[in-house]
């Protein structure tokens, strides 16, 4: 008798499935593209391999590109140029050197193929959870290949090939070839390439005498040179060496010992004397600007810039007649058209580069009040108007003048050129912070701006170049002005590059605004806060102090000139008797009157003529009821805390002109004393 097969073998195989066919299916697919891929990157990898310049080749290293900047009369200011140091081989190079690199960028160098998986999965996962970039994967083997085969550029492309060149750079050559290659090539900030030309830019000495805490503070710049540079900033780069050093024992470079017993603190830096001219802070913003000009990399090239060198040397000899407290001190001055003619970022470039005209964002202080007062005038006030200096409460805030007085009403001009702080707060409560905030923003303040209440007294961050370039709007009749500082570029053969054009600049404020707000500034200089920074021609500025006198400055112009001037120590720590008025207001006079000596002067913009349709002030006053209490669930709070730590306070008034104030309210503010 024939057997029948049993049930179960009558059943369907798994392969007959339509589900599972569908998943071998995809498995398949799956698998044949990923071999299709290996496949197409091995022979891209192999191709790029053949194709690698040889390790000789490989190791000279490039001319690197000069750049001659003059000044706007053709006088030389500095040649500028890469510094490569002394090739170091592999088996002169300090281990705790490669170690150090090792630990704190590719902790996996000496097992991946050029491309860290684990690196690349980790980073994937915290970009992915911070929401932008914030950590890189490549290896050191990838940044070799950008820094030699490939641009800056940030794109998908770029990265692959990175990816391939780094697998086909490892497929040629040992890992202790590529790790001099990298060490003797890569990019540690101050113009130094390579570790010899770091360590004899920052310690004196060549590379192969490098400590564990030398080697360390070099291997910490990679991420960010300028930021972490010994010159620009020496406790944070010994800050980042510590770090460095942490890496390293954790990855078992050097014993926890050899950790703890290291001495960043006692590591000492050298001063290079060929770069103590303060004009390197020009300089190094002009080389910041070339990127965007031209994409020329190779050819030598002469850069004319705006700078003065009159102007430039009275602004370098002014920053040095007012040194208290440890403090820094900056200075920038333009023309209308926004062309910078001076500019000093610090006491002292040799000790440190960091500019604090440009870069450094520090509390505006009073000087912010421009944007309150130009939102009020907008709106229809004039300066004849009157308001009242009297207590108000915003939220939980009740802001208090420098001296705890309040005088009662007074024109819109002394309110301004006394910096006031209720009457300023009392013009953003009724006109709103957003609309200051967007009148910052029209003015060229690109920083961000608070929009609580206290906003109005400069408690947000600010860059002295941006505010600076807000009054020069003023002093250009309300037209914008856009700071430069290159007028052409020619390569060493002769071709232009780039040689700016006459910009026709937007207008901000209309002219009658302009003048009006140059009525005040000038009432400041004249009978208010400002009255140090006279010159003896027409002027208008304002001072700027904020709480404890963390920060000084003076803002002011002339038909000819803009300029301002910023004064505080880099820690942020409160300086006694610091106010705009006073060390600020000086080194503006002190700049002023010489660079503008020689020149014929003329009187300031502000004739009004206001458009036949005129402009009437609005008449409602945001978040007051209507028996004139402050409703506190309609203005934004500011926090006591906040304000009391961040709050800007004016100069001191003077008994004699509050008594004055307090008997005529009324007099013309030209005859206060």
């Amino acid at each position: 008798m024939e057997r029948q097969p049993s049930r179960s073998s009558r059943r369907k195989s798994p392969s007959r499935h339509p589900v599972r066919r569908l998943v071998l299916r995809l498995l398949v697919a799956v698998l044949a593209v990923t071999a299709f891929v290996a496949l197409g990157i091995a022979i891209a990898v192999a191709t790029a391999s053949s194709s690698l310049p040889t390790y000789t080749e490989m190791m000279k290293s490039p001319q690197g590109q000069s750049v001659v900047i003059r000044a706007a009369d053709g006088e030389e200011l500095v040649t500028i140029g890469p510094s490569y140091g002394r090739w170091i081989p592999y088996a002169e190079i300090p281990a705790v050197m490669v170690e150090a690199m090792k630990a704190v960028e590719d902790r996996r160098y000496d097992w991946h193929p050029g491309v860290d998986p684990i690196g690349l999965a980790r980073a994937a996962y915290v970009n992915w959870r911070q929401g932008s970039k914030v950590q890189g994967g490549s290896t050191i083997t990838q940044q070799l290949a950008r820094n030699i085969f490939l641009t800056s550029s940030k794109n998908y492309s770029r990265k692959v090939r990175e990816v391939i060149l780094a697998m086909a750079i490892e497929r040629r050559f040992t890992k202790q070839q590529i790790m001099e290659l990298y060490l003797n090539r890569v990019y540690f900030g101050g113009g130094a390439y390579g570790i010899d030309a770091a360590s004899r830019r920052f310690y004196g000495h060549p590379a192969t005498q490098l400590t564990l805490e030398q080697a360390a503070i070099i291997a910490g710049l990679v991420k960010a040179p300028s930021r972490y540079s010994p010159t620009a900033d020496p406790e944070r780069a010994r800050g980042r060496a510590k770090i460095v050093i942490h890496t390293m024992a954790d990855s078992g470079a050097i014993t926890p010992s050899a950790a703890t017993a290291a001495d960043v603190d006692g590591v000492r830096f050298v001063v290079d004397h060929e770069r103590t001219g303060s004009v390197r802070y020009f300089t190094d913003w002009i080389m910041g600007q070339l990127d965007t000009l031209t994409d020329e990399v190779e050819e030598p090239l002469e850069v004319v810039t705006s700078l003065m060198p009159e102007q430039q040397a009275a602004a370098e000899a002014a920053v040095h007649t007012q040194e208290i407290g440890g403090t820094q001190a900056a200075i920038i001055a333009m023309r209308t058209d926004g062309a910078v003619t001076a500019l000093v970022g610090g006491r002292n470039y040799a000790t440190s580069i960091y500019n604090r005209a440009t870069t450094a964002r520090r509390q505006s202080g009073s000087s912010f009040k421009l944007f309150p007062y130009l939102v009020a005038l907008e709106e229809g006030m004039k300066p004849d108007d009157m308001v009242v200096d009297e207590p108000i409460r915003v939220g939980n805030w009740s802001p208090r003048n420098a001296n705890g007085r309040f005088v009662g009403p007074v024109t819109l001009r002394e309110a301004f050129a006394r910096s006031i702080n209720t009457v300023a707060v009392r013009l953003g409560v009724r006109y709103g912070t957003d609309a200051v905030s967007r009148m910052a923003r029209r003015m060229g303040i690109t920083t961000p701006v608070d929009t609580g209440a206290a906003m109005v007294l400069g408690t947000s961050d600010t860059t002295l170049i941006e505010m600076t370039a807000a009054y020069a709007a003023i002093a250009n009749n309300g037209r914008e002005v856009r700071p430069w500082g290159i007028q052409s570029i020619t390569t060493a053969s002769g071709r232009m590059v780039y040689n700016r054009e006459r910009e026709t600049p937007r207008v901000l404020v209309a002219p009658f605004v302009a003048a009006y707000m140059t009525d005040l500034l000038r009432a400041a200089v004249e009978t208010g806060t400002g009255r140090a920074a006279q010159i003896g021609r027409p002027l208008a500025g304002k001072t700027g102090t904020t709480s404890s006198g963390k920060d000084g400055l003076f803002i002011g112009f002339t038909p000819e000139l803009v300029s301002g001037v910023w004064m505080g120590r880099d820690d942020a720590k409160p300086v006694r008797g610091l106010a705009g008025g006073q060390a600020p207001a000086r080194i503006f006079q002190a700049f002023m009157s010489k660079a503008v000596a020689g020149t014929e002067a003329s009187d300031l913009s502000d004739d009004v003529e206001v458009p036949d349709f005129g402009i009437e002030p609005d008449d409602q006053v945001y978040g007051i009821t209507a028996d004139g209490v402050v409703d506190d669930g309609m203005i934004p709070t500011a926090p006591a805390a906040s304000a009391s730590d961040a709050a800007v306070e004016p100069e001191p008034l003077s008994d004699a002109w509050l008594d004055h104030v307090t008997r005529n309210t009324s007099e013309n503010p030209a005859n206060i004393p």
